[in-house]
Parts: C-alpha cells; sequence; structure tokens
C-alpha cells in the first residue's frame, strides 16, 4: 500500500502534545485506539478522504450506535458497543488524517463536536426507547393497553437523560465560547486549570473521583454499562436491569450537571 508508512504516521500524527491531553483524549484512546488508528489512517489516506470526510464516518457511526440501543435486546447492545468503539476509532483518525495533511479547520472542530452530541445524547435517548420497547415499567400482569400506557414514563426519562447529557457537554463548551467572546484565549488542555478554587467545590470533586459517576456520560461508558445491563436481563428476565439503569443514570446526571456547573465557575476556566 502506498503512503507514509506507519512510524511516520505516528511521528507526524500522534504528538505527544496530543497524546498527553488531559480532557480531550478519551482512556480508549491512551489505552489501544491510538495502538490501532494508524493502521486505519493510513487506507483513509490512500483512498483519499478529507480529515472532514473521516469525521462524517465517525458522526454516522454514531447515530448508528444510537439506533442500534433503541433495539430491545443482547444483540443491539452488543452492536452499539461495537459501533461506539468504531466511532471513537474514526475520531482517532479524522485528525491523525487532518495532522498528517495539515488540514485542521474550525470545520473539523465543529463536526468532531456535532458527532460527540449525537452519540452521547443519542444513546441517552435511545435508552428511554430501549426501556419502551421492553415494556417500560409495567408489571408483567398488565394487558397490551396498560403496558402501552405504562412505556410512556420511559420515553420521557429518556429525552430528559438526553436533556442533561447535552447540558453538561454544553457546560463544557460555554466555556470556550466565553473566553473568546471576553476576548480571551484559549484554554490550556491542563488538569490544573480545572481544579475548583472553593474549598467545598474541590473538596466534592476529590470525592466524585474516587466514584467517578460522572464520566459514565460518554458515549463508550453508556454503551458498556447498556451492555452489562442487557447481560444482567438474561439472568434477571422482565429487562428488570435495564428498567433500574435508566432513573440511575438520570439521577447521576441531574447530580453532574449542578457539579459541573458549581465546578466550572469556582475554577480557573473562566479567569
Amino acid at each position: 500500500m502506498s503512503g507514509p508508512s506507519i512510524a511516520e504516521l505516528r511521528r507526524v500524527a500522534q504528538p505527544e502534545h496530543v497524546r498527553n491531553r488531559a480532557a480531550a483524549e478519551h482512556w480508549v484512546a491512551h489505552a489501544y485506539l491510538r495502538q490501532i488508528s494508524p493502521y486505519l489512517t493510513r487506507p483513509l489516506l490512500s483512498l483519499g478522504l478529507s480529515a472532514n470526510q473521516v469525521t462524517w464516518l465517525m458522526i454516522a457511526s454514531a447515530a448508528l450506535a444510537a439506533v442500534a440501543t433503541s433495539w430491545a435486546g443482547l444483540a443491539g447492545a452488543v452492536l452499539a458497543a461495537v459501533l461506539v468503539q468504531l466511532q471513537m476509532l474514526f475520531d482517532c483518525s479524522d485528525g491523525e488524517v487532518a495532522r498528517w495533511r495539515g488540514t485542521s479547520s474550525p470545520v473539523g472542530v465543529y463536526l468532531d463536536r456535532v458527532g460527540h452530541y449525537i452519540a452521547e445524547c443519542g444513546i441517552a435517548l435511545a435508552l428511554g426507547i430501549r426501556v419502551a420497547v421492553g415494556g417500560g415499567y409495567a408489571p408483567a400482569m398488565a394487558d397490551d393497553g396498560w403496558r402501552s400506557a405504562l412505556a410512556e414514563p420511559a420515553l420521557f426519562l429518556g429525552a430528559l437523560l438526553a436533556l442533561l447529557v447535552a447540558l453538561n457537554k454544553v457546560e463544557n463548551d460555554l466555556v470556550h465560547v466565553s473566553r473568546g467572546q471576553a476576548g480571551m484565549p484559549a484554554m490550556k488542555d491542563a488538569e490544573q486549570v480545572r481544579v475548583p478554587t472553593a474549598g467545598a467545590v474541590r473538596t466534592l470533586r476529590r470525592a466524585a473521583k474516587l466514584v467517578p459517576f460522572h464520566r459514565v456520560f460518554h458515549s463508550v461508558e453508556l454503551s458498556l454499562l447498556i451492555l452489562v445491563a442487557a447481560l444482567a436481563d438474561l439472568v434477571l428476565g422482565d429487562h428488570a436491569a435495564t428498567n433500574v439503569l435508566l432513573p440511575a443514570l438520570l439521577v447521576a446526571a441531574l447530580i453532574t450537571v449542578v457539579g459541573h456547573l458549581a465546578a466550572v465557575l469556582s475554577s480557573a476556566r473562566l479567569r
């Protein structure tokens, strides 16, 4: 295959400042995807795809993962988890294509954010559909009419979860918007910038790191939790684990949104 070698791709497209980012690099990238991604990036370059075209492949994978999540049963959960891994692999490769070609752009950043919103909000919404398709919160002895009516709360909870996931992401994005509109330089991607200065908030943030429930709203963690719940459903029966997962995530999302807002306002991110 013509084109750069894997070693050349790693040197140019995976510089240290990218590999060592504090927040922008997900743990799956650190753990294994950055080891795999050059083997995808190389044929993508040979095919002549632009970085933005690769990002569209990431967006398509994200949307399909959300659709698969809505399918009740183990197969939908497995497919969603696989598609999310593919989404994250394309997410690594689009940046590598851009860095190799020197074509990084605001459009690419924008499309990347769109892809992550579709993945995370879409999977959250689809979880509500998944619960509703499985019978919602209706008891097993309910007739079809009651089961249909009692499925509606699941759709509402899924929509509410998607809204909270979106708000949590918006709280991050608004930091950059606010700094830009105030004429401030771009925020450094460093842990010390994110540490709250208020003692109480800093203590709560440390406690949250011990039980990092606030991290479960990324598409990777969401898809894996849904897969674990689907496996548990096979043992427990009647979608019991998935039915519990939805309200549990909703409570965690509400706490996360409030805590995230407090952390942003009490840190150096807006200073």
